[in-house]
């Protein structure tokens, strides 16, 4: 919910709606509270349930999550909170990444996908705020992570099930966004080596979000053939890459001077605003819903 939110809000601001901005930045804030109590209370079991915590995926929604919200920090100039999240994120993903990658298996669920998420969210806040403070020594740092970002990409779509793309509860979409926020970590990285922005990153760009796009429509289709109504608590999973991909596409039209690339992104801004207020009210109905005694 947390990066679902911050990601759309992070939208809007690039395409002008700083108020609504505003708003949804502090919805954000509220969610990354109550996922960091949620976090830390589910790491207070016993041992062994600890560790069956930190090897699933989900878990790196704590990364992903405190990125987004430094990101939307950003655009208000909240350097100093921004730096805080970078170096709780960076400690929270050195420690869980590799447990999680460890445990991965064969048919993979979308939310796997998470291991690049967290990595290019770190890519992402760590760029921008290269160029925001300046500090350049993240470049390079920043630079390897995408890399390894890609690489864990791969790693995940070889292993990927992809009778989700059919059958999936919305985590599935993650295959796009995994994508789309590469896209946005070498678009922000570009700015922050530049300028001029380097062309290899501004090419490496255009390519990984083409085939964000292609996914995009793949997933799109599927939805249409097959339509998934009820709510599940997943369906976050489908708003954060509906609104990354408007952001990147945004963002990366800005960087390459292509100008339907960013018209592109404020068009697929809108489905991402309504499929965060249809899922929005389906969590609000089903946290209201009363439940069975026991």
């Amino acid at each position: 919910m947390a990066m679902a939110t911050g990601i759309v809000a992070v939208a809007l601001d690039l395409a002008g709606f700083t108020w609504a901005t505003r708003v949804l930045l502090a919805v954000t804030a509220a969610l990354w509270a109550v996922m960091a109590v949620t976090f830390a209370l589910r790491l207070r079991g016993g041992r062994e349930k600890r560790r069956a915590e930190e090897c699933k995926p989900v878990t790196l929604t704590s990364v992903a999550g405190s990125g987004v919200l430094g990101v939307g920090l950003l655009l208000f100039r909240y350097e100093a909170a921004a730096e805080a999240l970078l170096a709780l994120m960076a400690v929270a993903w050195l420690l869980l990444l590799p447990r999680v990658v460890r445990h991965l298996r064969r048919r993979l669920p979308g939310a796997a996908y998470l291991v690049t998420v967290s990595t290019q969210s770190l890519v992402v806040l760590a760029s921008t705020l290269a160029k925001q403070l300046p500090a350049r020594w993240l470049v390079w740092p920043a630079a390897v992570l995408l890399a390894l970002g890609l690489v864990l990409y791969v790693f995940v779509l070889g292993r990927f099930d992809f009778g989700q793309v059919r059958d999936g509860a919305g985590d599935h979409w993650v295959l796009a966004g995994a994508l789309s926020i590469s896209a946005l970590a070498c678009a922000k990285l570009a700015v922050a080596a530049g300028p001029p922005a380097p062309r290899p990153l501004e090419a490496l760009m255009l390519l990984i979000l083409a085939v964000a796009f292609a996914w995009y429509v793949l997933l799109v289709w599927a939805e249409i053939g097959t339509p998934r109504t009820g709510y599940d608590g997943r369906r976050w999973s489908t708003v954060f890459p509906l609104g990354m991909t408007a952001a990147a596409a945004m963002t990366a039209g800005t960087v390459s001077g292509l100008h339907w690339l960013d018209v592109l992104g404020h068009v697929l801004l809108w489905p991402a605003v309504a499929v965060w207020a249809v899922v929005a009210v389906g969590a609000v109905r089903h946290a209201a819903a009363p439940r069975a005694p026991g």
